[in-house]
């Protein structure tokens, strides 16, 4: 249960985080834990104040003998995804997120964890409690709405922050720093259509992708993980012949990869053998296609009553062929960085009902230039077949510095610690950083982090053994930052 979390080493962490999980703390509906943030810089006799956009910082002197070194600003985000399984009974607006230990891992119960990027702001929370940990003097940066749009970081104006080096506690593998990161673009295509009674000598039916496993649109695009929108297409798709469609509903939020799908069908009657003969067939394919990465997915139709109204048959085909030809997944490797995804794009969400269509895409780049290509091409796509889209959002990479003094400080560090070299890196996900540095051009800065897997998904969990080895190297590197020029 949640209580065990608390007799995890490094307790300061493990305490810090509990409460923190506590809170409600969806994007776009941080007003609880930014008041909990308040509360908590409050209670400590630190500078704490609130910008026009609700981003919390909380200022701390340097320890004693540490007033020479480079003021640092610790940043990470005070949102989290919001996802679970279907069949869990959760209400994130107003209960704590329940957590449970299994093994060498802290999990939630059939929910997201938050340990992406709650870790983060626990591990900052426990810095700044602290009477005895040396660092410099301290901006503790706690953005909001980082996982719906990054409107936090880019909110933030000039003139709040006097650091020189800011260290973003918000990646996911212990072994890995990050000196860049890609930009984003959400798209949303939106069309109305006409629907039909439902044709006589039809059978109501329930189409399910469901048991994918789902993960973070950007850091885990590259795995090749089932999409359940475009499975549900290519599945409605094959049977099309057979079928009218009612209603889709598929994905959730943009930037996780969708784990489920549901769609309301009729079936002609005369048509029922064969449709349920060609859906077992592209099932069986499916399946094996995606048997490495994706071994529980199911595809599964059972009766239902009949729906009233249907797509029309022209409304239909388009509808199919146009997600059918939108890209999905990796676009572009990098040529800089090898294994890097450059751009990608995420068909997150497709809701069909009540005669309208709504689809939400995100796309991702390293390169600004590509990620307007990707979009542009999507948007070319859906507006041949007569969609309306339109792009919002659009927030900036972050370019790789390899001649980074702070950079020097992490890697150094790390292979005196642990006898090894740690792996630098440019990730495919939305860091803060390059927004942040619109504002403070001259910041220097870097992202760590423990390993956390699945984020945005039910199965995000987070690795305990690593939260003590990413706790011992943080407090390393605040003994060992610069000093002022």
């Amino acid at each position: 249960m949640s209580t065990d979390i608390r007799t995890l080493e490094p307790k300061e962490l493990w305490n810090n985080f509990a409460d923190l999980n506590a809170v409600p703390r969806g994007s776009k509906k941080e007003e609880r834990v930014i008041q909990f943030m308040v509360d908590f810089g409050n209670n400590l006799n630190l500078e704490t104040v609130v910008d026009p956009v609700g981003n919390v910082i909380i200022k701390k002197p340097a320890s004693k003998g540490m007033e020479n070194r480079k003021t640092i600003v610790m940043q990470s985000h005070l949102d989290m995804v919001h996802q679970k399984n279907s069949d869990t009974v959760f209400d994130f607006d107003t209960e704590g997120i329940k957590m449970k230990i299994e093994g060498d891992w802290v999990k939630a119960e059939g929910t997201t964890l938050g340990a992406d990027n709650g870790l983060g702001v626990a591990a900052i929370m426990a810095v700044l409690a602290s009477k005895e940990i040396k660092h410099p003097a301290i901006e503790a940066l706690f953005t909001i709405d980082e996982e719906t749009g990054m409107t936090g970081a880019m909110g933030l104006q000039a003139g709040y922050l006097d650091g020189e080096i800011l260290l973003n506690l918000d990646t996911e593998e212990d072994d890995e720093i990050d000196i860049g990161c890609a930009g984003g673009v959400d798209i949303t295509i939106e069309n109305s259509y006409n629907e039909v009674h439902t044709p006589t000598n039809s059978i109501g039916y329930t189409l399910a992708v469901t048991g994918l496993n789902g993960g973070h649109s950007g850091m885990d695009i590259h795995r090749g993980l089932g999409n359940a929108n475009k499975i549900m297409n290519r599945v409605l798709y094959t049977v099309q012949d057979y079928i009218r469609i009612s209603e889709i509903n598929g994905g959730s939020l943009r930037n996780a990869i969708p784990r489920e799908s549901f769609a309301v069908i009729s079936v002609y009657n005369s048509q029922k053998d064969i449709f349920l003969k060609t859906l077992k067939k592209i099932t069986k394919a499916i399946k094996k296609e995606l048997k490495i990465v994706d071994p529980n997915i199911e595809i599964i139709a059972e009766k239902t009553t009949l729906p009233n109204k249907v797509m029309t048959a022209i409304s239909q085909t388009t509808l199919l062929k146009t997600i059918y030809a939108a890209h999905n997944g990796v676009y572009r490797m990098s040529n800089d960085m090898e294994g890097l995804v450059e751009t990608s794009n995420n068909i997150a969400r497709v809701i069909v009902k009540n005669e309208f269509i709504k689809i939400l895409c995100l796309t991702r780049s390293s390169v600004e230039t590509s990620k307007t290509d990707l979009a542009n091409a999507i948007r070319a796509t859906f507006e041949l077949a007569g969609y309306d889209v339109s792009l919002s959002g659009s927030y900036p990479g972050w370019k790789p510095n390899v001649d980074s003094q702070i950079l020097n400080v992490l890697t150094e560090n790390y292979e005196k610690l642990f006898n090894s070299k740690a792996d630098v890196v440019a990730c495919h996900a939305g860091l803060e950083c390059g927004i942040l540095g619109t504002n403070y051009p001259e910041m220097d800065m870097i992202s760590f982090g423990p390993t956390i897997q699945g984020a945005h998904s039910p199965d995000e969990r987070a690795n305990i053994k690593s939260s003590q080895k990413f706790w011992k190297f943080l407090l390393t590197i605040l003994e060992n930052i610069p000093v002022k020029k």
